[in-house]
């Protein structure tokens, strides 16, 4: 329980870590087009992530996950595409979303060279962090600041759907003990 924790921990640190440098260290100065942007490249890498773990793990558990996050966070990032098409906007990379890749790529690197338990476990692990991470991070900072109403409502949309990912990832780490 003490290293999940400690994950958690960690990849919370690294995700806050991130922002520090975005908008005078505020997340939440970031406007709606930056946030967007964010939210979109959390969305890729999980993808990402999920697309290794389907290369990597022959663990059925792992792979049913695996296709959820594909499958959610593809659907969410459609229908952000959508919006920002309807309202003629761009999203606008910012040092938030730079961050977060780099942060990705090292991470995939990691992992790339996991196999069998190992993998399955740091995933699980990972992802759990991840979406507890990027939860609150949408919750207390993105959310209560975005300006636009139908952005809002997609992204409060998106909270529901990843908070349970959150808790599938969770019975997947107290699985995998």
């Amino acid at each position: 329980m003490m290293k999940i924790r400690n994950l958690i921990a960690i990849t919370g640190i690294a995700l806050m870590a991130s922002i520090t440098g975005a908008q005078a260290n505020d997340p939440a100065k970031l406007n709606d087009l930056q946030i967007a942007h964010v939210a979109y490249t959390a969305d890729n890498i999980d993808i990402r992530y999920a697309h290794l773990a389907l290369a990597i793990s022959t663990n059925p558990k792992i792979h049913e996950f695996a296709r959820t996050m594909i499958r959610d966070h593809t659907a969410v990032n459609e229908q952000a595409l959508a919006l920002l098409k309807k309202l003629k906007a761009n999203p606008q990379d910012n040092i938030l979303s730079k961050q977060l890749t780099a942060n990705s790529h090292k991470l995939v690197d990691k992992m790339s060279k996991l196999r069998g338990k190992a993998f399955d476990r740091f995933y699980a692990k990972n992802e759990l962090g991840y979406h507890k991470a990027v939860n609150n991070l949408v919750a207390n900072a993105f959310i209560p600041n975005i300006e636009n109403a139908e952005v809002k409502s997609l992204f409060k949309a998106g909270l529901k759907i990843f908070k349970v990912h959150e808790h599938h990832a969770a019975m997947m780490v107290k699985g995998l003990k």
